[in-house]
């Protein structure tokens, strides 16, 4: 029975998530980001302490226990952030600091399934923690790490990293007299799901604004760049506050520390319309969009946060990013438009001539596995005609036919291009590209479209 929202993949689509798993993980490691994994669950109090979002959290009860015995306080993480802050907190004495981690592991929310959010997914998340201050050249060490990963996965659609600050936003707000600044951020984090006019009703109607302060807003929110002439863009706005000159600084630091890594895979730019809804964020945010595939909203979000982590004695500010790989990879597997170049990790048939020969194709297969070569054993002494219509159906692409004696190493077949020749299993090597899977992006299908 299928449950809605807990996705399970076909082996060519784990493939192609692995691939990606994998290349975050060199990108995160090569930076010198250390792998974390934290428990499953959390105590309730710890995930509700900072939102409203106790209708999303799976909450753990033993099947047989009384009902007073059965709830335990504990539920499923909902997300990787706020684990990893109580983590900080109970490790501090053995942590060094400035900490730097990534963390790949599965989240669950209990919100109602649509395309790109689940009930389980998958996160890649990066933060670095300090003890006490945090520099802000981790803020643009941050999201050139994330764009980096982002720009290793050549088989994605164009992405786009938008940056704005909260200094920059709230400074603005204050300096136009907004009284109700959170209300201000509320209103104008929906200009992606509602038009222009909409939120500015709400600007006027819920966070007390007039109509030209309402008009102020909407024109800083339309300012984007990708390098820092958003800062003139704003100054031409007439506004002042001593906030806004310094969220102005942070953000023009972030953009141009990332203007080497924007290209054709991934562009970085400062979006003045970008708040996020959290409480915590202070400083920078991050928002990231995949062109094509607009209407999921950000698949990769984060930001900075002076105070989510504290014992009451030592604050512990940090900035992380995170990715939704799950939210990243489903839409484009209902598409049909990423997928692997076969279904299993065999890179090898080795065929069967008879029952009586099967030890001589183990040997061969034996001699290969033990160079890394992935190798699987036909099942059936079929004719060679079948075996080989088995590998093509596998997408597998060699086919060995091992010899007529121990000394005879056989020949081996690229079914692909039909070529065949002699070969020794203890030296023959395939071509790199064809040892393991290869991630594939195709054209949508017609029936992917009309749907």
């Amino acid at each position: 029975m299928a449950l809605s929202g807990f996705p399970e993949l076909l082996p060519q689509q784990r493939f192609v998530e692995a691939a990606v798993i994998d290349r975050l993980r060199r990108t995160f490691e090569l930076h010198g980001f250390a792998p974390l994994e934290t428990r499953s669950v959390e105590p309730l109090e710890q995930m509700l302490r900072k939102g409203e979002i106790d209708k999303e959290v799976y909450v753990l009860r033993r099947l047989h226990a009384e009902d007073e015995a059965g709830d335990s306080g504990l539920g499923l993480h909902f997300d990787l952030t706020v684990p990893f802050a109580r983590y900080v907190l109970e490790h501090a004495g053995h942590l060094e600091f400035p900490f730097r981690r990534y963390q790949i592991q599965k989240v669950w929310r209990g919100e109602r399934p649509q395309t790109g959010r689940y009930r389980e997914f998958t996160q890649a998340d990066i933060d670095v923690v300090a003890r006490d201050t945090l520099p802000f050249h981790h803020d643009v060490e941050v999201a050139r790490v994330m764009a980096e990963a982002l720009a290793s996965l050549p088989f994605l659609p164009p992405l786009r990293l938008q940056v704005n600050n909260r200094k920059l936003i709230e400074g603005f707000y204050r300096g136009i007299g907004a009284t109700d600044v959170p209300a201000v951020m509320r209103a104008i984090d929906k200009l992606d799901k509602v038009p222009a006019e909409v939120v500015a009703q709400q600007l006027i109607s819920e966070a007390g604004l007039s109509a030209e302060q309402a008009g102020q807003c909407l024109a800083l929110a339309q300012i984007r760049s990708v390098d820092s002439s958003f800062v003139s863009a704003v100054w031409k706005l007439g506004v002042a506050h001593p906030l806004l000159d310094e969220g102005l600084d942070e953000l023009a630091a972030v953009i141009d520390g990332c203007a080497g890594i924007s290209g054709a895979r991934i562009v970085v730019e400062a979006d003045l319309r970008i708040a996020r809804g959290l409480d915590y964020y202070t400083g920078t945010v991050f928002e990231t969009r995949m062109s094509g595939y607009e209407s999921l909203g950000s698949i990769c979000s984060g930001g900075r946060y002076d105070s989510l982590a504290t014992d009451g004695r030592t604050t512990y500010p940090g900035v992380g990013i995170s990715l939704g790989v799950t939210r990243l990879l489903m839409p484009l597997f209902q598409r049909g438009v990423l997928t692997a170049s076969r279904t299993v990790p065999s890179a090898v048939l080795v065929a069967l001539t008879d029952d009586d020969s099967r030890p001589r194709s183990v040997a061969v297969a034996t001699a290969l596995r033990a160079r890394g070569i992935p190798v699987e054993l036909a099942p059936t002494a079929q004719k060679f005609g079948k075996q080989i219509r088995y590998a093509e159906r596998r997408g597998i692409p060699y086919v060995w036919f091992p010899g007529k004696t121990d000394d005879d190493g056989g020949e081996v077949k690229d079914i692909r291009s039909g070529d065949q020749a002699a070969a020794d299993p203890a030296t023959w090597m395939p071509p790199t590209e064809d040892l393991q899977p290869q991630v594939r992006f195709e054209k949508e299908s017609s029936l992917a479209q009309d749907s």
